[in-house]
């Protein structure tokens, strides 16, 4: 066995005493040293995921009120188009109607014929006037319908619209 001096024995004292005085220090200053970036970078990653947390949330609201819109625009089409198919029900009812009484009278104007010529007149006469008004009544209700059309459709147009601008936007960060 190697026989370790006394001088050595005494250097290696003084070095595990300073390192017993000075180690704990050192290792505490290690340790704050490292701390202040770890936090930093703690701090920066929670300061993203809030950002893109926020980013998330306001993209969701959007979503749904973009939905609801929809929704709205909707509900206001099939409120026109309802409104509009009744009106065009009424108009055709009263076209009926109006052909019904004008049938009735040429019916009655030829049960009181008394030639052959007065007949053919009566019967010439209402095919005319029938024919006009079937003409007239069937253009006031593809006008009407065409309208009804243009009103239907104007609330999906608008919000066509919306949703053309809202997609053309760049996305907020």
């Amino acid at each position: 066995m190697a026989v370790v001096s006394e001088a050595k024995l005494a250097d290696v004292k003084k070095l595990v005493n300073e390192a017993a005085a000075t180690g704990p220090a050192k290792a505490q200053r290690i340790v704050q040293d490292s701390a202040a970036p770890a936090q930093a970078t703690m701090e920066k990653t929670m300061e993203q995921a809030t950002k893109a947390t926020e980013g998330m949330m306001k993209a969701a609201e959007q979503a749904t009120e973009f939905s609801r819109g929809n929704a709205e625009a909707m509900a206001k089409a099939a409120q026109v188009y309802m409104t509009g198919v009744q009106d065009l029900s009424k108009q055709t009812l009263a076209m009926m109607q109006g052909f019904s009484e004008h049938a009735i009278a040429s019916a009655r104007a030829l049960a009181t014929v008394k030639s052959l010529k007065e007949a053919t007149e009566i019967q010439t006469s209402f095919a005319r006037t029938a024919m006009e008004k079937a003409v007239a009544e069937t253009t006031k209700l593809q006008e009407a319908s065409l309208k009804l059309a243009e009103a239907t459709f104007a609330p999906l147009t608008a919000r066509m619209q919306v949703a053309v601008e809202t997609m053309s936007k760049p996305i907020a960060a």
